[in-house]
């Protein structure tokens, strides 16, 4: 099921996005964002508007505000039941009302009521939060914007996407509707190696003689075709750091935003962890919903993506150590077993699911993890063996809370390794479905360590 963000009506058609602009304020480890985005309601009738936000799960909103033709409104924190009976009086009188509030089901998306657009009205809605920012694994921090907040668009040349189920304008990359700026201050007290992105940048400007403090800015014209991907490196990105953020002074007596607070950064530089000799058992899990057959890219003729997962599990299987088990598991709205039980490694067990695996089509309707990973968790465990398992997906997976949980409860039973197919590029990152959450979410609360 493809469920879109940005603004969209009742009945989640995307309302034209103008232009996004974005500021990052980056100290350390810690992002401060400010995104702008600017909406216009182009039919000849009202519309009411809800706005949904993909956040990382590391991200804490603690701003908003709307500006309706001029008129500016700001959100105040009230108990949820009060908030929801204010704003259905203030729609039914035909006032402005906006409501902000995280999904029951996926805490990584906010949604916002945002009201009645009159034809022709202008919104401008303006959302401030603080991230903290994933390491990768060569040292840099990483943020990410994700492009799921553009109304989608097919690229000329392009096939069309089969698992799309709203028709999508089909336009050239230069008159594609949506521009973004961003400018980026970066700070850190051991210094500002470099940055890099997956878009074209100006180049950076040192604010200072011994580069603790940079800026730099995304190339004028940028169309958000894409995420929009940062890369910072550090000199000494393993040294201790702190960093100081000044309370608020016009605050409550009895509010926390009052206060000072300091975050003090430990990452050090721990040594690889030395494999088991034991061969272990290798379970995977394919996606075959009918997300997975969307391209990988926007390129003309680009790969499905179900077909670039299948490429990696055939090279996997043909590398697997001899006297190991290995089980192969499709998922989607059902889920099936290449074997009852995981089996041992050989020629033949091999040839087997070699065969399976490029019969995998993505024909399988929704992406419900939750039952294949019961069924994993629930079989026996193989003496000797280790249970390392892997997981092929674009990431629209459902009822992540539920997934969530069953990883959590059987951390210490496994490894486990997600590799994410999507529109962009094959990193963990934006996915065009009903979560943002990535890969790295689930592997949190299984007390692991996240590798990329």
């Amino acid at each position: 099921m493809v469920c879109p963000c940005g603004l969209l009506t009742r009945q989640e058609e995307p309302v034209p996005l103008k232009s996004i602009s974005v500021t990052l304020s980056i100290c350390e480890f810690v992002a401060g964002v400010s995104a702008t985005l600017n909406y216009e309601n182009e039919e000849k009738v009202p519309l009411e508007a809800f706005f949904v936000f993909p956040m990382d799960e590391d991200s804490a909103v603690y701003s908003f505000e709307a500006m309706v033709d001029g008129s500016i409104i700001k959100a105040e924190l009230q108990d949820k039941t009060e908030a929801h009976a204010n704003y259905e009086n203030a729609i039914s009188q035909g006032h402005q009302a906006f409501l902000l509030e995280e999904d029951d089901c996926s805490r990584d998306v906010f949604c916002c009521n945002v009201g009645n657009l009159r034809p022709g009205s202008k919104v401008a809605l303006t959302l401030k939060y603080v991230q903290e920012l994933p390491l990768e694994a060569d040292g840099a921090l990483r943020y990410v914007l994700p492009a799921i907040l553009n109304p989608r668009y097919q690229l000329s040349g392009c096939p069309e996407d089969s698992c799309l189920t709203m028709k999508t304008p089909v336009v050239p990359l230069e008159d594609l509707p949506c521009t973004i700026s961003m400018v980026a201050t970066v700070s850190s007290q051991h210094g500002i190696e470099r940055t890099q992105s997956n878009c074209s940048l100006s180049p950076v400007e040192y604010l200072g003689d011994n580069k603790t403090s940079a800026q730099v800015s995304l190339a004028d014209g940028h169309k958000f075709d894409r995420d929009v991907e940062l890369l910072i490196y550090y000199s000494e990105v393993h040294a201790p750091s702190i960093a100081v953020e000044m309370g608020e002074p016009e605050t409550k007596p009895d509010s926390l935003l009052g206060d000072p607070v300091a975050m003090v950064s430990f990452y050090p530089n721990i040594p690889e962890a030395q494999p088991s000799a034991a061969c272990g058992e290798f379970v995977f899990l394919m996606d075959c919903s009918g997300s997975m057959q969307s391209p990988m890219s926007n390129q003309n003729k680009s790969q499905p993506r179900i077909e670039a997962a299948k490429e990696t599990l055939i090279l996997i299987l043909k590398s697997l150590p001899i006297g190991c088990y290995f089980n192969i598991y499709g998922f989607g709205s059902s889920y099936e077993a290449f074997f009852p039980k995981s089996v041992k490694y050989d020629q033949r067990t091999m040839e087997e699911a070699l065969r399976r695996v490029k019969l995998m089509r993505a024909d399988l309707g929704g992406t419900e993890m939750l039952a294949p990973l019961q069924a994993i968790y629930g079989g026996p465990s193989i003496p000797g063996h280790p249970l390392q398992l892997f997981v092929f997906t674009d990431g629209e997976v459902s009822n992540t809370f539920r997934v969530i949980k069953e990883v959590e409860s059987n951390g210490q039973k496994h490894r486990i390794n997600s590799t994410l197919y999507h529109k962009s590029d094959f990193k963990y990152g934006c996915i065009y479905g009903p979560t943002h959450q990535r890969p790295r979410t689930k592997l949190h609360p299984a007390v692991g360590r996240y590798q990329k």
